[in-house]
């Protein structure tokens, strides 16, 4: 049954750009939250043939498959699954949909269907005018979803729910493994086991952790294949240290922290989520904040993540084009892939920086920055050669030994293209 269920994880266009810069790139269920990104947790939960339907320009990298013969399990690509969430999508009879406040969680049916009961044009592309969306010809099979459900609606839903969600994917992953066992130089603070019975820390095959303190009390930290964690570095849980990536010597690691695959990090890190291959290797704070991939944060970087005055925190908003009220006191910065800071770069609290900028110089910059910007605080800021800017991105993914191909090529013209608009 599970490998002839098709799952189509899809993004409404206003959940697609309420988390922009970090969708530009990929599939809303292609954040990682947690250890895990979304599509691989419903993978795991409720396996199947996954793919995603997201905006027109992403679809070659990322094409939509359907059940031939129609029978399809549509699933908000927001939505962070569990158990309970995960049997109510199951129970589903065909043509009926899952809802829950009006919001669209599940449909099970055939994908043109889908689209009517919607009442969205989904070959929408970046660009829009932020007009409110409206869902037309609701059938009357619809089933409201009595629990609660968890979702990522907006940029800083990815830090906020960070920690929540690395326990809820530890809990995945770890279940009757063995584990290294750490090095004896390593020093554990708090209880071996977690309160599910799990060890506190899992180090997977390959991975070094040497000379370290690592505190569970608050939640577990898990480390992946070929990972690294060098010596005198203070780790506080939960953390997700996905596989081949580094904390170096001396770092201060505080709770709730993601640090994906092939990223380094130093100095301090406190609720934050790197997505992958991206590194913040030196000293430097950086709290509150999503980084996406292939970015990179020079030594001495440092983003504020509160105010001056304790008073809550807009933030830009891409939806809307415009900064957006929240409720939190506690936000740092949002940086799309494919960005970078020189040296003692300098962020005001909810900076929101697009993809492809390259900042360096004193001084503080605005609180957003449009996809491929150049240049300083002091001296302004130009548009990034897009010709410059693919060499470079190039290089930087031959490193891991991954290529930038026509199609990532076609969508960096398109996200180029759009980011006119806003300078």
């Amino acid at each position: 049954m599970e490998n002839n269920r098709y799952v189509v994880l899809f993004d409404r266009r206003e959940a697609f750009e309420n988390l922009l810069p970090l969708s530009y790139t990929r599939p809303v269920s292609g954040l990682r939250v947690g250890i895990l990104t979304i599509r691989e947790k419903w993978e795991t939960l409720m396996p199947g043939r996954y793919s995603a339907l997201t905006a027109l320009y992403l679809r070659e990298k990322f094409p939509v498959q359907t059940n031939p013969e129609g029978d399809t399990l549509f699933v908000s690509g927001s939505l962070l699954p569990d158990e309970a969430l995960v049997d109510k999508i199951l129970s589903l009879n065909a043509g009926e949909i899952l809802v829950k406040n009006g919001d669209v969680l599940a449909y099970r049916g055939n994908h043109n269907d889908f689209v009517k009961i919607i009442g969205e044009d989904f070959n929408y592309t970046i660009g829009g005018n932020g007009e409110e969306l409206v869902q037309l010809d609701i059938p009357s099979a619809v089933i409201e979803m009595d629990a609660e459900v968890s979702k990522i609606r907006y940029v800083f839903d990815i830090f906020m729910q960070n920690g929540d969600q690395i326990k809820s994917d530890y809990r995945l992953l770890v279940k009757g493994e063995s584990p290294v066992v750490p090095d004896r130089s390593v020093m554990i603070i708090g209880d071996m086991l977690t309160p599910d019975g799990l060890p506190s820390v899992y180090i997977e095959e390959g991975a070094q952790v040497e000379g370290a303190i690592l505190n569970v009390k608050e939640g577990p930290i898990y480390i992946g294949k070929d990972a690294r964690i060098m010596e005198g570095s203070c780790v506080r849980g939960p953390l997700a240290l996905c596989d081949h990536a580094q904390i170096r010597m001396g770092s201060k690691i505080y709770g709730a922290n993601t640090i994906g695959p092939y990223c380094k990090v130093g100095g301090e890190l406190d609720n934050a989520v790197m997505q992958g291959f991206s590194n913040k290797a030196h000293d430097g704070y950086l709290g509150n904040a999503v980084i996406g991939e292939w970015c990179n944060l020079g030594a001495g970087a440092v983003a504020s993540n509160l105010k001056n005055d304790y008073s809550k925190i807009r933030i830009w908003n891409y939806y809307t084009q415009s900064f957006m009220r929240t409720d939190l006191q506690f936000c740092g910065l949002v940086m799309g892939d494919h960005s970078k800071a020189g040296i003692n770069t300098m962020f005001n609290t909810a900076t929101v920086v697009g993809v492809g900028v390259n900042l360096h110089g004193s001084g503080f910059p605005r609180q957003f920055i449009p996809s491929f910007s150049t240049g300083s605080p002091e001296g302004g800021f130009d548009n990034v050669h897009i010709g410059k800017f693919m060499e470079t991105a190039g290089k930087v993914m031959a490193r891991r030994g991954l290529t930038l191909t026509e199609t990532d090529r076609k969508i960096f013209d398109t996200i180029y293209s759009s980011a006119s608009r806003f300078k």
